[in-house]
């Protein structure tokens, strides 16, 4: 079978380190998320894949199982709630979690959901969006099923300017206020060992917006509710973890707690 041929642009071709993270877990013995669509799409996309090694790929499994267990307490609260995930790549969560009754936005640039296209379909309960997490085109379309919303957006605005991403969040928080808002940030010390990541060494996009503490976004109309790193996921989470995970991570974090500690996954309220 041929390979499908992939042209993204630079802050793009990130999503493929994910991606591989996701089908690499798939293919352990003990997976985190059980990502099989994830394996199957890196067998047909032709990229070399082998080139990204190193710890942030595990790291990728573990951000998105954080980000799942908000997605899966909200969905368990709202079964017919509508998730709307901005800078989606191709990430597979609407396949892991969707429960047959709620309502999935997929949104991304142009050529990402172009390469999404080959892979996942439209649906009447799932949708896909060309456009920028950074503009408000879309909003029209999401508030037409009428929420309650879930928003949440993975490894996106990292690489963002700083006043683009207040931005961003300031119009998420006046479109669609008391709405929780999932995102992940870094410290300074995390941007800074970035070229010492193995990973960014086989790409040319770099993260960009930092934040040492995510209470301080309660300036931009955010009210932080949780704040997780992988060594604090949630109990129900951290209890399928395999035990490299879930007792590595809280180990890891008490010798060399910056490293752990810089990176967090937030659950806010938008007001």
């Amino acid at each position: 079978m041929a390979k499908e041929a992939i042209r993204l642009g630079t802050v793009q071709e990130i999503l493929l380190i994910p991606l591989y993270g996701r089908a690499l877990d798939a293919r352990a013995k003990r997976s985190v998320l059980g990502d099989s669509k994830a394996a199957e799409m890196v067998e047909l996309i032709d990229y070399d894949f082998a080139k990204f090694r190193g710890p942030s790929l595990g790291g990728s499994v573990l951000r998105s199982a954080i980000f799942d267990g908000w997605v899966a307490e909200f969905l368990r609260e709202h079964p017919e709630g509508t998730v709307v995930e901005l800078g989606v790549g191709l990430n597979t969560r609407s396949h892991r979690l969707d429960n047959g009754r709620a309502r999935w936005f997929d949104l991304d640039l142009p050529d990402t959901i172009e390469l999404r296209c080959r892979f996942f379909a439209d649906t009447d309960r799932s949708t896909m969006i060309a456009g920028s997490v950074l503009e408000t085109d879309w909003f029209d379309q999401v508030a037409a099923t009428g929420g309650p919303y879930f928003f949440l957006s993975e490894a996106v605005l990292l690489y963002f300017e700083a006043e683009q991403v207040r931005a961003a969040v300031r119009g998420l928080a006046d479109g669609f206020p008391g709405c929780p808002l999932s995102i992940d940030t870094a410290g300074r010390l995390m941007m800074s060992n970035q070229d010492r990541n193995p990973v960014f060494k086989a790409v040319d996009a770099r993260m960009t917006w930092t934040c040492d503490d995510p209470r301080t976004l309660e300036q931009w109309g955010l009210r932080l509710r949780e704040s997780r790193t992988f060594a604090t996921p949630q109990p129900g989470m951290a209890r399928a973890w395999p035990w490299r995970y879930r007792v590595g991570m809280p180990l890891l974090a008490k010798v060399l707690p910056p490293t752990v500690n810089m990176y967090r996954i937030n659950l806010f309220t938008m007001v």
